[in-house]
């Protein structure tokens, strides 16, 4: 199992936590995607393609996303 975390600075709220759960949450390999508002991150657990959860986040609407680890 890999743990990815990205940096998305336009999460600001409860509905951009949301829209990125799900989004992502769809993409195949994503075991758990937990969104921390206040740190602006997303960390992904899974074996997911990294090149499908930065789309799902776009898809999403969010397209400043930093792969930190």
């Amino acid at each position: 199992m890999t743990t990815l975390t990205y940096s998305v600075p336009a999460i600001h709220c409860g509905h951009c936590k949301a829209a990125i759960e799900s989004e992502v949450g769809g993409v195949a390999g994503v075991g758990r995607v937990e969104v921390d508002v206040e740190a602006k991150r997303v960390t992904v657990e899974g074996d997911p393609a990294e090149e499908a959860v930065v789309a799902a986040m776009s898809e999403a609407g969010y397209d400043e996303v930093q792969k930190v680890s």
